[in-house]
């Protein structure tokens, strides 16, 4: 097989060239034809809105960035496939005439490009890469299938992998691995849990598929919606131009606590307070204190109508009461229901008496304020909050609803040690929310959307996982995670477990564990407290041939931040990003060092995010996780690991912080390294 050829004189490379120009021609008539049309001409206002706004995201999606290029990969085709020649790229370009000039690689004619190999050519004799620097092609580089002329490992792949970057996630398009392939393209219906070590490409992943999912089922989708939940707004940051960048802008974005919008957090728990609130009992104690609410019909009601009185024993109510109890619906629309069969009831007698009023005459009795009043006091109104506020403050309230569930100590740790007065005076914290959303699912179904990704799944609470499961309660989840990388207190250590918590028992585990953007000597040094810490699970591997650099640096206690500023200054002189890791309580003080220096950066930790890309970003150890750099340097491990509640956590938000390099990792420390990495 060649070599990759940078020489721009190649007739292969200029013909590829002049490829480029025309689909860019094409691309550019597609966007001015459809800035032309006029959402004026639909009938009404309505449709108008509507022709407008689609209109708009089509122009948006035609956009062209001049940074990259239209295609990044071709396959020509076998005799017998027709030998059609396809170039593969980030959105669909055709000429005036309908034809293909670039093909969208979510199209099924695309995976060839991916999957094909000489054991299942699928129909491909040749598939070519491209090298692109700036928008022009560099380099190409052919694999013919037809005579088994594959390499192990693609020069321009290896270099797009490992490229340097700045600012936001890329997309990995014209990356794309078969195992990572087969994960994108798997069917709407399927529910898949990725089991994806650092530097797998899991989160990329997750979004293709999302990207590829709206393509594939495109009408279904925009109806019903994709949600991305990430486990921070810097996070989504991160991740936020790659949808984008493939031309799909009808993508909502979330943080857990964003999606339990029920009020806003005043007051933070106890370990022991956090740990129950997220325990998978607490949905069983809500639906009691909810359906508790509903009373018992022991008086008859009397309706008058007309100059006569119709009267209904309480035991015939009760019996509709129970009824509407056993058919599983949700509080509110039961309540709703009562009203009407509450006049039924009373219609039967009026039938009995020989008169037949009509439908109509049922709707008015189930108005009238004799039922409404009665149905009230059987079924009286809630909310999320009443519920939660009756449950936290009532002593009695919570024995009756968690009896057989939780214990009295349990039960102590829960309530509020001096009550508020009122709901609205209740300081809610971060594990009530979920809370609140499970309380509010019991009175009023969620609505489901059609597919949701969960990123970093493994750290999110039983409860919280509820919440998320319930979104997609119609639809289907990619669910995105590492068991090593667990960093809260209610952990998963097990897959099975989680996809229970989010009603997908029926679902696919996938484990990714070849690291394409984690070198190897860094992802080896991490590894090493993969014992400690998650037993049983196995060391990801790097396949990059370069190990990348490691350098672990011990220095006195005042020479910390000068070693901190010479390592930053060091890796700043290189093309790339730059993350300064440090322990939370470390930031401030970390930030004045390198300011007092002179070196630029951002800071990542809350409060002080913004839009602005910087080469440098100085990171709390806590909001670590999903992010990547070019180069990291990492201070004071043991600090990270201690500032956690327990040393299996500690460890794992270590190991998160160690493997966010792409390139190379310096550790400056004073304290002695955790045992494990001082091995």
């Amino acid at each position: 097989m060649p070599a990759p050829t940078p020489d721009t004189a190649d007739p292969t490379l200029a013909a590829e060239q002049a490829h480029l120009e025309h689909a860019r021609d094409q691309l550019r008539r597609m966007r001015e034809s459809a800035e032309s049309l006029d959402a004026g001409t639909a009938a009404d206002a309505f449709n108008a809105a509507y022709l407008e706004g689609a209109l708009a995201r089509r122009v948006a999606s035609l956009r062209d960035d001049p940074r990259t290029t239209l295609f990044f990969g071709r396959i020509d085709h076998t005799e017998d496939a027709g030998r059609e020649v396809l170039h593969i790229g980030r959105r669909h370009v055709g000429d005036e005439h309908g034809d293909p000039v670039v093909v969208d690689w979510r199209a099924p004619m695309s995976t060839a490009f991916y999957r094909a190999s000489p054991t299942e050519p699928m129909g491909v004799r040749l598939r070519r890469r491209f090298g692109v620097d700036r928008g022009r092609l560099t380099a190409y580089e052919d694999e013919r299938l037809d005579r088994g002329d594959v390499t192990d490992r693609s020069a321009i792949l290896a270099a797009e992998i490992e490229r340097p970057r700045s600012g936001p996630m890329r997309d990995i398009v014209s990356t794309i691995q078969p195992e990572q392939d087969e994960i994108v393209r798997s069917d709407l219906a399927t529910t898949i849990c990725v089991q994806g070590a650092p530097g797998t490409g899991k989160t990329a992943v997750g979004l293709h598929r999302a990207a590829w999912l709206l393509f594939s089922f495109r009408s279904r989708l925009d109806r019903s919606g994709v949600l991305v939940v990430g486990p921070n707004r810097a996070f989504l940051d991160h991740i936020g131009a790659v949808l984008p960048s493939l031309g799909e802008v009808r993508v909502s974005h979330a943080t857990v606590d964003t999606l339990l919008d029920h009020g806003r957090v005043r007051a933070e728990d106890s370990p022991d307070a956090a740990m129950l609130k997220g325990d998978a009992r607490m949905a069983e104690v809500l639906r009691r204190a909810v359906w508790s609410r509903v009373g018992r019909a022991e008086d008859a009601l009397v309706v008058p109508r007309g100059s006569r009185k119709w009267r209904v024993p309480g035991y015939d109510v009760q019996d509709e009461v129970d009824a509407l109890v056993a058919r599983g619906v949700r509080y509110e629309a039961a309540r709703e229901l009562l009203p009407q069969r509450i006049a039924h009831l009373v219609m039967l007698r009026i039938e009995r008496s020989g008169d037949f009023p009509g439908d109509r005459v049922q709707d008015s009795i189930a108005r009238s304020a004799p039922v409404k009043a009665y149905a009230k006091g059987l079924w009286p109104a809630l909310d999320p909050a009443a519920v939660l506020f009756g449950l936290l403050s009532d002593a009695d309230a919570l024995a009756e609803a968690a009896a057989g569930i939780l214990t009295d100590d349990e039960q102590a740790v829960l309530r509020w040690s001096s009550p508020p007065r009122t709901k609205g005076a209740a300081r809610w914290t971060r594990a009530d929310l979920a809370l609140l959303d499970e309380a509010a699912d019991l009175l009023e179904r969620t609505p489901s959307l059609g597919h949701v990704v969960l990123d970093e799944a493994q750290d999110l609470s039983p409860m919280q996982l509820r919440a998320v499961g319930r979104r997609a309660s119609t639809g289907s989840l990619t669910v995105l995670g590492d068991i090593a990388q667990g960093t809260t207190s209610w952990a998963t250590d097990s897959w099975d477990t989680a996809m229970g918590h989010l009603a997908r028992e029926d679902h696919e585990l996938v484990v990714l564990d070849r690291g394409f953007r984690v070198p190897g000597l860094v992802i080896d040094f991490a590894a090493r407290l993969l014992p400690s810490m998650a037993p049983g699970l196995g060391a990801p591997r790097s396949v990059r041939d370069d190990p990348g650099r490691l350098d672990v640096l011990r220095v006195e206690p005042d020479r910390r931040s000068a070693a901190v500023v010479d390592a930053v200054r060091e890796a700043s002189a290189q093309e790339g990003s730059v993350g300064v890791i440090v322990p939370d309580a470390f930031v401030t003080a970390m930030s004045a060092a390198l300011t007092r220096a002179e070196v630029p950066h951002g800071r990542l930790d809350e409060g002080h995010g913004d839009d602005e890309d910087r080469q440098v970003e100085l990171v709390p150890a806590s909001v670590a996780k999903g992010l990547e750099f070019d180069r990291v340097v990492v201070v004071e491990p043991a600090a990270i690991a201690a500032a956690e509640p327990d040393e299996r956590t500690g460890l794992r938000r270590l190991y998160v912080v160690l493997t966010r390099a792409v390139t190379g990792l310096t550790v400056v420390h004073t304290d002695p390294l955790p045992g494990p990495l001082a091995d």
